[in-house]
């Protein structure tokens, strides 16, 4: 991170397609954000592949359901340098989708979710250490004290659906 904080970063997430004849494999990217004055109570809104944030700082510009096998196919723009100061705190993780039967990141081929600024990228995870997790956290976004952000690596598994992963995804670990 540079001095001046974060700007615009992206969190890009690719996956195999399922083999053939099984369901498709779908995952998604998912951003909660909190206010400054409450880090971690309830998500001030919620990102993900049919929403935005409501001043558009926050975003997908790509979305797949079936990962199809051609590299990141999942991407979220964060704008943090315009993102409000009524927000202190961003959590981005990723979700699978259960409607094909019970799925764990174990269970979807060279899954890769990387995070960077411009060219430089600032986290890659495998979520080889979540592997029996159904969702998992990856990067926990905080406004310092002189208003910057800075990322911080939070990869945690969670055994949850995407709609309860929201609710979740943001507290403390325990």
């Amino acid at each position: 991170m540079s001095g001046g904080g974060l700007g615009k970063v992206e969190v890009r997430l690719r996956w195999d397609p399922s083999p053939y004849g099984e369901p498709p494999r779908h995952l998604d990217i998912i951003a909660t954000t909190y206010p400054a004055d409450d880090l971690y109570g309830r998500p001030a809104y919620v990102v993900h592949y049919d929403s935005r944030s409501p001043d558009g700082t926050i975003n997908m510009s790509r979305h797949s359901q079936t990962g199809l096998g051609f590299g990141f196919v999942e991407v979220m723009v964060l704008e943090f340098e315009r993102l409000s100061s009524v927000y202190g705190r961003v959590v981005v993780g990723v979700a699978i989708h259960q409607d094909g039967g019970p799925r764990t990141f174990g269970d979807i081929s060279n899954a890769e979710v990387v995070v960077f600024e411009g060219y430089r990228q600032l986290l890659a995870d495998d979520f080889g250490r979540v592997a029996d997790a159904t969702s998992a956290t990856v990067a926990e976004f905080i406004r310092n004290a002189s208003g910057a952000w800075e990322l911080h690596e939070m990869i945690r598994g969670f055994d949850s659906d995407p709609v309860l992963f929201t609710t979740e995804m943001g507290r403390i670990a325990q």
